[in-house]
């Protein structure tokens, strides 16, 4: 058994108006496009665990972290331009958290293994971007500006080899966030 639980129990119910009203659709977990059963979504409520949102299919586009919470409104909240697209459900771990981090593309330039939070990236390693990264243990939150702000991006474990190929052209990030969370 891994150091991820194997209860990886999350509940999410999306509504296609504000609110909580209109049609709704209920996810357990991973769903890479809920249009076929959602045309929109204004509103959803996390009964447990913890979310990613993603404005595209298949957990492309722009994400968004939801912890268990209501949102009568996500896309005024948030700063959401576009309705939920497609949702994955973020395991609860338990144990050490490690990311090497990279510079350049394809695991290149400088590096240097994180096991904490880091709130910026130039401050602390001199490092000007981030654009790989390997993540041995944990999930993170990565994000385009210091101090944990601007655009995210969930990592799981794997290998990252360039950004782009996730739907994050252009993208730099410049903070990274364990993922803590209960998620219960």
């Amino acid at each position: 058994m891994s150091n991820t639980s194997m209860n990886m129990r999350g509940k999410i119910t999306f509504y296609e108006e504000k609110n909580f009203q209109g049609r709704s659709y209920e996810c357990m977990n991973d769903c890479s496009d809920m249009s076929s059963s959602l045309s929109r979504s204004q509103s959803c409520r996390v009964e447990s665990g913890c979310f990613m949102v993603y404005d595209r299919s298949n957990y492309m586009g722009n994400q968004y972290f939801m912890r268990r919470g209501e949102y009568s409104d996500y896309m005024s909240m948030m700063g959401m331009r576009d309705y939920i697209k497609s949702c994955r459900m973020i395991p609860m771990h338990r144990g050490q958290f490690r990311m090497k981090i990279y510079e350049k593309e394809n695991f290149g330039g400088q590096s240097h293994e994180m096991m904490e939070d880091c709130d910026n990236i130039m401050d602390r390693y001199r490092m000007n971007e981030c654009q790989s990264c390997n993540v041995m243990d944990g999930h993170w939150l990565m994000y385009e500006q210091p101090q944990f702000r601007g655009k995210m991006m969930y990592m799981r474990p794997g290998e990252y080899r360039n950004f782009m190929d996730m739907g994050m052209s252009g993208q730099r990030f410049m903070s990274m966030r364990r993922i803590t969370d209960s998620c219960n």
